[in-house]
């Protein structure tokens, strides 16, 4: 059960168990009877969304995994022992990697994994399967951001400041994030703040802001290139800071120049009174902040949309300034530290690239192997989904659930059937694991000890209330029990958490995410260290960039980046926008949110927002079954009529499994840098639904 006013029995303090806030929670009570309230930690402030009041509520979710599980001769998932199930997958992994070499074999993580699996896993798939085929759902999230960030800082962090600062602004422009839904303490920082929100839709964030700028979906790169364009020629930039701080304006210029307040508004839609006051409040404030969120992300060029907001936070002078800046609200638990420690198909700990020969010799030094043995960078999320059954044809999963989150997901469905193995580590029998040849169930956040990485950078300790149910293992015993079975050492693979984040703080040194410093006595005495903290007693760095950016010569740089279409727009065929997102009630693919009462009630099915003359066009009214059709699929959804919202754009939720997916229609083309997928943006049509769906 869950509750307000805590429970009998012990307490621990931890952390939600879902977004990149990671809220500050007590946990009470033993099995069965957990009850949960918010401590007063930075970024929630005694508060919690309605996901983290009921977050105990997933332990005792009556389709629990308590068992391993292979399918049999005739096709069932049957129990079996946990030797069995060990058994069996590293008897077919070597079976595999001898017959189709290691790159047969794939790894597919979660930006959930704590920072002790996220590394381990990334070891394993390097050291013990030899392969170079690992990426995770991450790649989903803030991959775009990441580039970005890379490119212009030298670094990513998604906020490189603490939360809290955000208390202090006076204006914040928002680019494609709606925190009011996906992280609601959030806005207890935002209160004071005139926000500036970016969004095709009137979300709530919208609702709550100072100027919305609705631009047509996919034309949020144009819309930034404009706003910059409005900056300089209006005299608004710091000239100062640009000639200090920053270098590269003038090539960007040169591409913004052409970006007219007119030009822009016949492309986006944006008013181009409405693209001053923007600017206008921006830079007449003393303490601004630019943040983008996955609407700016998720698209074949978002890497270039965010770069061209962070070159209008540059022109203004805010990021590396106190009281000002630019970050990026990362949306998974542990987004941050996920990326940092391994799961990317070219990282290595410590956010180091795995084709740098000096990282390559220190990671593999901490691990014991040779350099040269270590494989290169392997393929991206999409780009490894898309490959099982031909070339890759084994996968592991591990705290993912891409037949609902992947783009083209019945493609995706049909690739991971088509598999020679498919092993899935959950706790709940998800829409993957029933996919699966081998189900192995693993603890879940109570269960466990570890560590995890929020927005902020700041590295929090999760702790362990219960044991986990007989039958359960955690993630860490997994990796164990298999690299033992594939030949490894059992020493080198610990199954205790503070014994492998003592290894990854070694691993970490000296790259741009050094965790060396932090270890879990500090982290048990409260102190607040944000990574880099590169040394004992070290006391972190909550505000990067203060003194000079992570470029050898210490500015930062802008970008220059043009607008360039959507990689599929409505037509004759699919005459509407598609876009997708996130719902206050639930959470990523719903594998966890759709198994409580509680939320499932508040937003029982997949639903299409549709603007009311749109609707009627196609023959529908509110509550009607429709169907929303692209190139790649077609999603039955319940019709929600929103005078807000555009008439050439429809909504849809993404946490939906069956033909309710709304990754059913999304559009796989990638971002050449970043390797986003285009959630965003797909041309589809509406209808009502037929009898047969």
């Amino acid at each position: 059960m869950s509750g307000s006013d805590g429970g009998g029995g012990p307490e621990v303090a931890t952390h939600c168990p879902y977004c990149a806030l990671q809220c500050g929670t007590v946990l009470a009570g033993g099995p069965g009877a957990v009850a949960v309230r918010p401590s007063d930690f930075p970024v929630n402030r005694g508060g919690l969304c309605r996901k983290g009041w009921t977050a105990p509520a997933l332990l005792d979710v009556r389709d629990r995994l308590r068992e391993p599980l292979v399918r049999d001769a005739d096709g069932r998932l049957r129990p079996v022992d946990w030797a069995t199930a060990l058994d069996t997958v590293a008897e077919r992994l070597r079976r595999i990697r001898a017959e189709h070499g290691p790159d047969a074999v794939g790894v597919f993580g979660g930006g959930g994994l704590t920072n002790e699996k996220a590394y381990q896993l990334g070891k394993f798939a390097r050291v013990a399967l030899g392969t170079s085929q690992i990426d995770y759902n991450g790649r989903f999230c803030m991959s775009s951001a990441a580039a970005a960030g890379i490119a212009a800082f030298g670094v990513d962090r998604g906020l490189p400041f603490p939360v809290a600062d955000l208390g202090r602004a006076e204006v914040v422009l928002l680019a494609g994030a709606n925190p009011a839904e996906t992280m609601p303490p959030l806005m207890r920082h935002l209160e004071q703040a005139r926000l500036v929100v970016v969004d095709p839709r009137r979300t709530r964030t919208a609702e709550r802001a100072a100027v919305h700028l609705q631009p047509a979906p996919g034309t949020d790169l144009a819309l930034a290139l404009g706003l910059l364009h409005l900056a300089v020629v209006e005299g608004r930039t710091d000239s100062g800071y640009l000639a200090e701080r920053t270098t590269g304006l003038e090539d960007a210029w040169q591409l913004a120049a052409g970006w007219t307040p007119e030009r822009v508004e016949r492309l986006t839609g944006v008013p181009v009174a409405e693209q001053r006051e923007a600017v206008r409040l921006l830079a007449e404030a003393e303490r601004a902040y630019v943040l983008t969120g996955r609407g700016a992300e998720q698209h074949s060029k978002g890497a270039d949309t965010v770069a061209a907001f962070i070159n209008l936070a540059l022109a203004l002078g805010l990021p590396g300034r106190e009281g000002s800046g630019y970050g990026c609200l990362t949306g998974q638990g542990n987004g941050q530290g996920g990326r940092e420690h391994g799961q990317k198909a070219d990282q290595l700990p410590g956010y180091r690239s795995i084709t740098d020969p000096a990282a390559r010799a220190h990671v593999a030094g901490v691990w014991g192997v040779a350099p040269e043995s270590l494989p290169g960078p392997g393929r991206s999320a999409y780009e490894l989904l898309d490959a099982l059954g031909g070339d890759v044809r084994a996968l592991l999963v591990f705290g993912s659930n891409p037949a609902v989150s992947a783009p083209r997901a019945a493609h995706v469905t049909e690739r991971l059937a088509a598999l020679d193995l498919l092993v899935v580590a959950d706790f709940v029998p998800s829409e993957t694991a029933r996919l699966a040849d081998v189900v192995l169930p693993v603890t879940q956040w109570a269960e466990e000890e570890g560590t995890l990485t929020n927005l902020e950078g700041r590295v929090l300790r999760r702790r362990r209330l219960l044991g986990p149910p007989p039958g359960v293992r955690s993630d860490l015993e997994v990796l164990h029990g298999l690299a033992v079975r594939l030949g490894q050492d059992a020493e080198r693979w610990p199954t205790e958490p503070e014994r492998v984040f003592a290894e990854l703080r070694r691993a970490s040194r000296g790259g741009a995410a050094d965790y060396s410093g932090i270890d879990y006595r500090r982290l048990d005495a409260g102190e607040a260290l944000h990574w880099p903290c590169p040394e004992p007693g070290h006391p972190g760095t909550p505000r990067l960039f203060l003194d000079r950016f992570a470029h050898p010569d210490g500015r930062a740089r802008f970008a220059a980046v043009d607008h360039r279409d959507a990689a599929e727009l409505p037509g004759e065929r699919y005459p509407l926008f598609g876009t997708t997102g996130r719902v206050l009630a639930h959470y990523q693919s719903g594998a966890q949110t759709r198994r409580i009462a509680e939320l499932a009630a508040a937003v029982p099915e997949p639903y299409v927002e549709v603007h009311p003359d749109t609707a009627a066009r196609a023959g529908l009214a509110d509550g009607d079954l429709a169907e929303v059709g692209s190139e790649r699929g077609t999603v039955t959804a319940r019709v929600r009529l929103s005078g807000s919202l555009r008439t050439d754009t429809v909504f849809l939720p993404f946490h939906f499994p069956g033909a309710g997916r709304a990754n059913l229609v999304t559009n796989p083309a990638l971002d050449p840098r970043s390797r986003m997928p285009e959630f965003k943006v797909c041309a589809v049509r509406l209808s009502p639904a037929t009898e047969s769906r």
